[in-house]
């Protein structure tokens, strides 16, 4: 019987919304368990989007007290009562931590020879699937019950009618690190221009990362009566929200997409050198924007290399024909 568990997940917001599932179906096979999930603290507004998470944990591993901070993890696991851990690392050190809490049930991906010998539980790691369902792989121990796509927990607005939600913008981390994966806020605007000519209510919406993209999209539009409501929305729920309204939504490879994944919205993201196959489902519902770039190491970004190329040639569109997809899709 599981009755408290530690889930450890480090990552953006994103990396928690597609962890999610996996821990739905262990609260649908346990639903008196107590659930805390140890994360990084730009992650942490995952509880506002989830019921399910009892509590967080945050363990900011990205700083200089990193081991300070992976010591304060392993004294928590050790002190808490915790009949099960859940780590979903696929760095080796991940079993080493998960054997120092001496938590009795250890699950964790196969990483070899030193996973196998201190968790209790290895769950072979699948990264050519969509993420949610890798992640998901490791509760299969646990459970047979399948969650296939992210559930959030907020209050649904009333759609918008003939709406279009935008949300432009990469995090500002990523793009500090030299990792561009979306369009420039010029082309951003084509897109708006082109949608409103077609007789859509844009809306855009963004955070505090998003202000130079935002404020270049309202530079370069030609038409004005978009919606812009960048910096009204105070957090993830509200965010959120604002998506739940939209007929369809329209983004980056960025957290909004997998908020409108959990969502159930329409919803239309850009790809570039990233893999849409492994980020986003493969339903109807959610389309990939992708040119046809013969570039023969594309997906490249986390496959090949860690920064974005200079080139770029996986992200130049006609912005008539990705209009011609939302209007028509």
């Amino acid at each position: 019987m599981v009755k408290k568990v530690l889930a450890v997940n480090f990552g953006g917001i994103g990396d928690e919304i597609l962890f999610l599932p996996a821990l739905w179906s262990l609260k649908k096979e346990y639903p008196d368990s107590h659930i805390t999930l140890a994360l990084e603290s730009r992650a942490r507004g995952i509880k506002d989007l989830s019921d399910i998470i009892d509590e967080v944990l945050t363990i900011d591993i990205k700083t200089k007290n990193k081991y300070t901070e992976l010591l304060r993890l392993i004294f928590h696991g050790m002190t808490g009562g915790y009949d099960t851990i859940i780590t979903s690392g696929a760095n080796p050190m991940m079993s080493v931590i998960s054997a120092s809490t001496f938590i009795p049930r250890r699950i964790g991906f196969d990483t070899g020879s030193l996973s196998k010998t201190l968790l209790t539980d290895t769950v072979t790691l699948n990264k050519n699937q969509y993420a949610a369902k890798m992640y998901h792989d490791l509760v299969t121990p646990l459970t047979n019950q399948v969650t296939e796509l992210p559930i959030l927990d907020i209050n649904i607005k009333q759609k918008i009618p003939n709406s279009v939600v935008i949300h432009p913008g990469v995090s500002r981390m990523s793009r500090i690190k030299g990792i561009i994966k979306t369009i420039q806020g010029y082309e951003w605007a084509q897109l708006v221009d082109l949608l409103q000519e077609a007789g859509k209510k844009v809306i855009l919406i963004g955070g505090p990362d998003d202000k130079d993209c935002i404020k270049e999209i309202e530079e370069y539009t030609k038409h004005k009566d978009y919606e812009n409501l960048y910096g009204t929305t105070k957090n993830l729920t509200e965010l959120a929200e604002v998506i739940s309204s939209a007929e369809k939504f329209v983004c980056s490879d960025s957290a909004p997409l997998h908020i409108a994944v959990g969502l159930g919205v329409k919803t239309y993201v850009f790809f570039g050198p990233t893999d849409d196959k492994k980020l986003i489902p493969q339903n109807e519902n959610v389309i990939a924007l992708k040119n046809n770039c013969k570039c023969p190491d594309r997906p490249c970004l986390w496959e090949r290399r860690t920064i974005s190329c200079m080139e770029l040639p996986c992200l130049k569109f006609d912005y008539h024909d990705i209009s011609q997809i939302i209007l028509k899709n």
